[in-house]
């Protein structure tokens, strides 16, 4: 929505008008340099198309183009009366629904900005949260999440009104300071009705330099920092993002990552006002794989861990297969990784392997994709932490393309991406259109691009740290590029390991290797100023159960599950095997059980299922320090 005259040169990409030139800004879609902007045109060209699944009592309810811009305007002019204004901070605290994108798209429509928080942060993390962005109005969803506020309410005095999505509970509840999303679509409706252009007029008077999300990191070292994240920046990511793994109108796709990360950010909420595809909302991280199976995505995105789960639940399930089975699924997978052996090295698939692969295909791994919800699967994505490349190789046998990406907060989701035709299994892809990587001192992979972020909010030291002198973004990551321009990365700066021989390790790797097994859901690798290295484990309580189950092996709970010898010996021997494909110096000399489950909830791990390195091993010195003793 610019004129002609300022809209720089444009090309058709995937459906999609983008600039020629993604290095300098301001960047269209479309016509639109802001995502409120495109998101109006959307509505209005879309309509009565579904933009919207969701479950109610067991049932998939669709919801239009138009009900989105409804609601959106409605939650715009409702907080408009009750005094938003532009730049204010809005925070929204809620598993992922249509409402939580209404309500981001009706802040960002009014000129103010959204902010997510995690449905597992505590009350304490919370008030952190909303007292550092100072957020005027605080979204919740439900009367388990108005717990936690009302425990912190006093220490939150920045908050005009606390808006609760879901009434269930909480009929008879009164409280000044608390209304409901339905009182809150009638203040609209009225105000509507008095400011009946006041939306649009907002939208289009949206800059690229406007402050769109504030994005707080995950905390592994310190306390959450708010990324702000500019209109500017947005479109630059989506301008990438639809050539390098584009949606189309026609696609179908599944959200259930929590949608205060950058990530399912990025994919769920924002991808699809430019694509047109439709977004079905799990109905809950525990059903994910249910609703995958219901809806059989065209698109999937999930972090290392929930592909990880997915392998090792065939794994176990094939185990379990007659012998007639196991053999069909052993020569399935010879056939699958023949054939992606010639696909990933460029050259043609002999007629013998095509053949091969067409026959295993038909009996043995379409019924495997689809019992997973995978058979019309076209872009499997996996980003926020490490995958195990030998995962990678694994989904590309069964005939799943998956393409691990690189993003962070700072850089609005995306660095760099494998894509169709040039899908490098072990690396992170080559940088987007219009980005620069290089390696700067330490190995530290360092960025510049449009999408980087606007800085910390009121933290311009943290900024100032983040930033080299000559400009380019400090990722803290280690890694290198190598002779074809794919980015690989081997750790995270400080997580390498100074062994007290003096041998630098980056553990991410030994890590990843371990974490194929499907008995181990995550390892952290100990060993700085040791003699040797060790690792705490994390079994996979479900895989594991079962095998102890299987054997007949006694345990009353997790803890005496974890120290049966049978248990010690089955991860011994995932251990031992890994260190075969290691140097002396690099070998796990001693491995210890994490023996209480832990959760999004618990201080160990981050809300995407990344282990605090740094947390875990305080936590557990002392399990630490027998390795050692």
């Amino acid at each position: 929505m610019g004129s002609l005259e300022t809209i720089p040169r444009q090309t058709l990409v995937n459906g999609i008008s983008l600039n020629e030139d993604l290095e300098n800004g301001p960047f269209y879609i479309d016509g639109c340099d802001t995502i409120t902007k495109l998101f109006l045109q959307r509505c209005k060209e879309l309509g009565e198309r579904t933009s919207h699944r969701e479950k109610d009592y067991g049932i998939w309810l669709s919801y239009s183009w138009n009900d989105f811009h409804e609601h959106t305007r409605l939650i715009a002019n409702g907080l408009a009366a009750l005094g938003l204004q532009r730049g204010d901070v809005v925070s929204i605290l809620s598993e992922d629904n249509k409402e939580w994108v209404y309500t981001d798209l009706a802040v960002q429509c009014m000129g103010a900005i959204s902010s997510g928080v995690y449905t597992t942060d505590s009350a304490g993390q919370l008030s952190y949260l909303v007292t550092d962005s100072n957020s005027q109005f605080l979204f919740i969803e439900n009367d388990e999440q108005l717990d936690k506020y009302l425990t912190v309410r006093d220490e939150m005095t920045c908050l005009k009104k606390v808006i609760v999505y879901d009434r269930e509970g909480l009929h008879d509840y009164h409280d000044d300071q608390v209304m409901f999303l339905d009182e809150l679509y009638d203040i609209g409706r009225v105000h509507l009705k008095k400011n009946p252009d006041l939306f649009e007029q907002e939208i289009l008077r949206s800059k690229p330099t406007d402050i769109a999300l504030l994005v707080y990191t995950s905390g592994t070292t310190g306390q959450p920092k708010g990324a702000m994240i500019s209109q500017g920046n947005i479109m630059y990511s989506l301008s990438v993002g639809a050539i390098t793994l584009p949606a189309y109108d026609t696609d179908e796709q599944v959200c259930f990552l929590p949608l205060c990360h950058i990530l399912e950010r990025f994919i769920s909420v924002l991808s699809p006002i430019a694509s047109k595809s439709t977004v079905n909302f799990a109905e809950s991280p525990e059903t994910v794989f249910d609703n995958v199976q219901e809806v059989s995505p065209h698109i999937f995105t999930a972090v290392p861990r929930v592909w990880e789960k997915i392998y090792s639940r065939i794994s176990i399930m094939m185990g379990d297969a007659t012998p007639f089975g196991q053999f069909a699924f052993k020569q399935a997978l010879a056939a699958g990784a023949a054939r992606a052996s010639c696909l990933r090295d460029g050259k043609p698939v002999p007629l013998y392997t095509a053949l091969r692969y067409r026959f295993w295909d038909a009996i043995v791994l379409k019924n495997i994709r689809r019992m997973i919800g995978m058979d019309r699967l076209r872009r499997g994505t996996t980003g926020a932490a490490p995958i195990s490349p030998d995962l990678l190789l694994w989904y590309q046998t069964i005939g799943i393309d998956l393409f691990e990406g690189y993003g962070m907060s700072e850089t609005s989701g995306i660095i760099s991406l494998n894509m169709y035709g040039h899908n490098k299994v072990g690396t992170v892809g080559r940088v987007v259109p219009g980005g620069k990587v290089r390696i700067g001192d330490g190995n530290e992979i360092q960025y510049k691009a449009p999408n980087v972020f606007e800085g910390y909010w009121n933290k311009p030291a943290q900024t100032e740290d983040s930033m080299t002198t000559d400009g380019w973004l400090r990722t803290g990551d280690v890694g290198f590029l190598d002779n074809e321009g794919y980015l690989k990365i081997t750790g995270r700066l400080k997580d390498i390991i100074i062994t007290a021989g003096g041998k630098n390790i980056t553990p991410a790797e030994i890590e990843n290797k371990l974490k194929f097994s499907p008995y181990i859901s995550d390892a952290v690798v100990i060993g700085d100023k040791k003699k040797f290295l060790s690792c705490l484990i994390m079994i996979d309580q479900e895989n594991v159960e079962k095998f102890a189950q299987d054997r007949r092996v006694p345990f009353g709970d997790f803890a005496s599950l974890c120290a049966t010898p049978e248990v010690q010996e089955l991860i011994g021997g995932v251990v031992e095997k890994v260190n075969e494909e290691f140097a002396r110096v690099e070998q796990i000399k001693a491995f210890r059980l994490i023996d209480v489950l832990l959760t999004a909830e618990d201080d160990e791990l981050t809300a995407t299922m990344k282990l605090k390195r740094s947390f875990v091993e305080k936590k557990h010195k002392a399990l630490i320090d027998t390795m050692y003793g």
